[in-house]
């Protein structure tokens, strides 16, 4: 799997940008050859690439400075530097400077060749060292999957053996359960692990900018692309992209999708030009994109694409055994995260019955938020009731009270207006999306607030739109 597809090529001779784009393309490489410095600084803002060769000597812009200035533009671009006899300290000053390597003229190409597989070794390498190092710090629960029951240990044996193949994964589930989790488990167990892992929430960014975020513009393609952008699957090449919540893409950028799963190929927004791109695609989504299909929302054809193995992620009540295990580590990371000294020991008998009776509908995520919570509201050595949040333990919320009604002086001990709010919020969303069967760009309008939000609070209280239009 190679590191380096583009490769951009700056010398004044025309005899050697021939010979070098004649020898790289039958190499598989995507060459592209300009004749001095200032062509070269152009034609790196305009796109990107993985080696710039350029010669030590040219007119207009010299290749030192072109160095130079590339670097600093391009922090992660690899250099090779080509002299002639009598240039070689100057080569040695661009190696100093910054460059991999330098190849003397006259070469034969098979050099050429050599000092770049020896320069994407060398970019595996640092890749898989930074990697190595990420994985030794402490992550415990974060980019870690806790959990002994039979459910969760069934999910893991099926990502063991999806992750070493390319297969397309969705993963299903619904909010709070640890889907990027799981889709960087299947990173990081596959041969791709040194490589990038890229996530991305589809619903988070606005339909308009969408396509440019993945697939990456050209310089002037619009109003304010001022200079080119690199998309997410160009940044993912050779490793995987992750799209969260894949049921919010507009249908335009659906079909962009497509053809990225079926030809290996993206076309930048407002380039007239393909490029190749080696990314494995793993998609989660809460939404049922089957009903999305019979609605006309989301594409038949990507449907199938996506979904050509689907795993399920258990909500946290289909494995109440992991709880106690979950939450020992929320706490211990909490301990260190919030400065807790002396730290919490643990949870006292009857928070520990609170927690496992609780259904935990906003999954590892509530978990997570209520143990941040109570460590930081613990007085003593253990997490007591009053640490949780109140709705483990307090009475049921009171439904919507006009003045004068009875019902407000039966509310008992439960007086949070924070609740009250929140649950008055729940049920509004819900309701609006039973009114507006599933569609959210229509219940933010009947809400009034903006699609973004609403997308927010849908994930914040775990409702599923397509559950709620099913019930309108």
């Amino acid at each position: 799997m190679s590191l380096f597809r583009s490769i951009l090529v700056a010398d004044d001779e025309p005899s050697i940008r021939h010979i070098l784009t004649l020898v790289l393309t039958d190499r598989k490489y995507e060459v592209r050859a300009v004749a001095d410095g200032e062509e070269a600084l152009r034609e790196l803002a305009a796109r990107d690439y993985d080696v710039l060769l350029c010669d030590v000597r040219m007119p207009r812009k010299d290749g030192l400075t072109l160095l130079r200035e590339a670097q600093a533009a391009h922090p992660g671009l690899t250099v090779v530097v080509m002299s002639a006899y009598g240039s070689q300290e100057q080569a040695l000053e661009a190696v100093s400077a910054g460059a991999y390597d330098y190849v003397q003229k006259p070469f034969k190409p098979e050099e050429i060749v050599f000092v770049l597989r020896k320069a994407e070794e060398r970019e595996r390498l640092l890749r898989e060292n930074k990697r190595l190092k990420q994985s030794a710090l402490p992550s415990l629960p974060q980019g870690h999957i806790l959990g002994s029951s039979a459910p969760l240990q069934a999910v893991l044996r099926q990502v063991a053996r999806l992750a070493p193949v390319d297969t397309t994964v969705l993963i299903s589930g619904e909010s709070g359960t640890g889907k990027e989790l799981i889709a960087r488990e299947l990173h990081t167990k596959s041969p791709r692990a040194p490589l990038p892992f890229v996530a991305v929430n589809c619903g988070a960014i606005p339909g308009g900018l969408l396509e440019s975020e993945l697939f990456g513009h050209a310089k002037g393609a619009f109003t304010d692309a001022r200079t080119a952008k690199r998309g997410l699957f160009a940044e993912a090449d050779g490793g995987t992209l992750f799209l969260d919540e894949v049921g919010e893409l507009p249908l335009p950028a659906q079909v962009k999708l497509l053809r990225v799963l079926q030809e290996g190929e993206i076309r930048p927004v407002g380039e007239s030009r393909v490029e190749k791109v080696d990314v494995r695609v793993v998609a989660a989504t809460l939404r049922d994109l089957g009903k999305l299909v019979e609605k006309g929302e989301f594409r038949e054809d990507l449907y199938y694409r996506l979904n050509v193995v689907n795993v399920r992620i258990p909500p946290l009540r289909e494995r109440r055994e992991d709880v106690p295990l979950l939450a020992s580590a929320f706490l211990h990371r909490f301990n260190r995260e919030l400065n807790r000294d002396p730290p919490v020991e643990g949870l006292s008998p009857e928070a520990e019955a609170l927690m496992a009776a609780y259904a935990w509908p906003g999954n590892v995520r509530e978990l997570e938020n209520a143990m941040e919570r109570a460590v930081l509201l613990a007085d003593g050595p253990h997490i007591l009731p009053a640490n949780l949040p109140e709705r483990l333990w307090a009475a049921p919320a009171p439904g919507p009270a006009t003045a004068g009604d009875t019902r407000v002086q039966q509310v008992g001990s439960d007086l949070s207006l924070k609740r009250a709010i929140r649950d008055l919020e729940e049920s509004y969303i819900r309701a609006a999306l039973r009114r507006t069967k599933g569609n959210r760009t229509r219940a933010a309008e009947v809400l009034d607030i903006s699609h973004r939000a609403l997308l927010y609070k849908i994930k914040e209280y775990g409702i599923d739109p397509d559950a709620e239009a099913e019930r309108g």
